[in-house]
Formats: structure tokens, C-alpha cells, sequence
């Protein structure tokens, strides 16, 4: 399985992205909304659906209160209609201001988030717009920079427009900094292209100097089932694009993991900071 991160430099689709991958994942998946900013999916896709008892900004205080592991999946809530629990979401902060609380917990989350991949479910992280804290490291303390460090691949969400690409190539160069140094290796960075300009993926990738591993349809439609409700109609472009780009990405994780078993680097003890 896997655990993949999306993230952006400035806004540019990464919450319907992420929610795309989790739902057209060929395995069961766990999409975890990380972005500080809060997270939207339960009150937007979901229509309300679950309870604000429920989501990360819980786990803060079970984390002090050392309950975290025996909490963790409780506060999950079903992404699919018919609850099948192949499509789970882990809500994400109520306010921006709980944002700090969570700096000592992400770490032991990252550890969690390994077990959900090792029981067999593609772990998506929505982890928004990055904040960093110097041009080579991530934030801290206000941003999710465990989560990223450990995962098998950061996918970048870039539009293939100027103004996007103007915007990535700082995060590009904070990330590629950031993983090599405390993370995996600056090979976890790859680029996710939603296709709304006309720049092809050998330009973004010459632009960048990153790989592009996956395209989505810049489906507007899509896009306003997932921000506002799942049940208005299927976001059938969207996901069928988002199930095509699977495939390289599980082909990057795949790669990255046998190269790290060698340098002695086992799932559950990815370098952190």
C-alpha cells in the first residue's frame, strides 16, 4: 500500500485532488485532512454528514493524554455512502487557530498512518499549502512537516498555467530541501498536473525540475461535486483520471521503497524531525 502527501504552493486543487486519489484508489483508502488551515470535506462533500465530536483536532488532547493509539480510528468517518469502510476520512481542524496544538502530535500520527498502510489501506494526505520556516525547511510548528517526511511520496498539486507554475517553483526548492534533509530523500517529490492551461508535463517538468507522475482532468463540474456535495451527481472525469494516475504513483512508491530497504530504512522507522 501506500502513504502519499499533496500539497501545494498556494491554492491549486489539493483538497479535491486528494479526495479524487481516495476515492478511485484500487484498494482501500484513508484520506487524512492535515492541511492547517482546516478541513472542509465533511462540511462540503459530505454535506454535514458525521459529528464535530469526531476529527483531528480530538486527537490533540489524546495525544496528552497519552489515549491517542486506542482513539485513533474512532474518529474516522465514511467517505462512500453505503459505509462499506473501504473509503474513510479523517476530519481536519474546526479552526486554523488549533493548528499549533497538533506540532507534538504529528509525529505519532505519522506512525499511525504507517500501521492504516500496513493493514492494507492507501493512506492520502491533504496537507494543503505548505508553511515553511527558512527557504530549506518546513514549518514545525504550525505545519504537518512529519507527515510529509515519512511518506512514501509528496505529490505537488500544480495546475499547468503560468501563474501555477510561478507559484510551485518556490515550494518546489523548500520541499526538495526539506525531504533530503529530514525526510526520505528528495525523491519522494513528484509533481500531480491538473490540466486546466496548455503547458505539457515535459515542460512543467523542465520548468520545476521535478517529475510529473500524474495528470487530472481539470473538470469544473467535479470540482463542485467535491467542494459541495457528494450527492448531486458522479464526478466520473475527475475519477477516472485520478484512477489512471495511480498507476505511476504506486510505481514511484514501489521504487523508492525497494531502494530504501537496502539503505536499511524499514517502514515503520522513516527518519523524522
Amino acid at each position: 500500500m501506500a502513504v502519499i502527501a499533496l500539497v501545494s504552493g498556494k491554492s491549486s486543487g489539493v483538497t479535491c485532488s486528494a479526495l479524487a486519489l481516495a476515492l478511485a484508489s484500487p484498494r482501500p483508502s484513508l484520506l487524512v485532512e492535515a492541511d492547517p488551515a482546516g478541513g472542509t470535506i465533511r462540511t462540503g462533500y459530505l454535506a454535514g454528514e458525521g459529528s464535530a465530536a469526531t476529527g483531528l483536532h480530538r486527537l490533540a488532547v489524546a495525544d496528552r493524554q497519552n489515549t491517542l493509539a486506542k482513539e485513533f480510528q474512532h474518529h474516522f468517518v465514511a467517505l462512500d455512502r453505503d459505509h462499506t469502510g473501504q473509503r474513510l476520512l479523517l476530519p481536519g481542524l474546526t479552526d486554523p487557530a488549533q493548528a499549533p496544538s497538533m506540532a507534538r502530535t504529528w509525529d505519532h500520527l505519522a506512525t499511525l498512518l504507517q500501521v492504516m498502510d500496513e493493514g492494507g489501506y492507501d493512506v492520502i494526505i491533504d496537507a494543503g499549502r505548505i508553511t515553511a520556516e527558512s527557504e530549506t525547511r518546513l514549518s514545525s510548528t504550525t505545519y504537518p512537516a512529519p507527515l510529509l517526511r515519512r511518506a512514501d511520496a509528496v505529490l505537488l498539486v500544480v495546475r499547468n498555467t503560468q501563474a501555477s507554475l510561478n507559484s510551485a517553483a518556490p515550494a518546489v526548492r523548500v520541499l526538495r530541501e526539506d525531504l533530503a534533509h529530514h525526510g526520505t530523500g528528495a525523491d519522494a517529490l513528484a509533481l500531480l498536473v491538473i490540466e486546466e492551461g496548455n503547458f505539457s508535463s515535459s515542460n512543467i517538468q523542465q520548468a520545476l525540475h521535478a517529475p510529473v507522475v500524474g495528470l487530472l482532468a481539470w473538470d469544473s463540474e467535479s470540482a463542485d461535486v467535491f467542494t459541495h456535495g457528494a450527492y448531486k451527481k458522479t464526478a466520473r472525469a475527475l475519477l477516472r483520471s485520478a484512477r489512471s494516475a495511480h498507476g505511476p504513483i504506486n510505481e514511484l512508491v514501489t521504487r523508492r521503497r525497494v531502494q530504501l530497504v537496502p539503505a536499511g530504512v524499514p517502514p515503520l522507522a522513516r527518519r523524522a524531525s
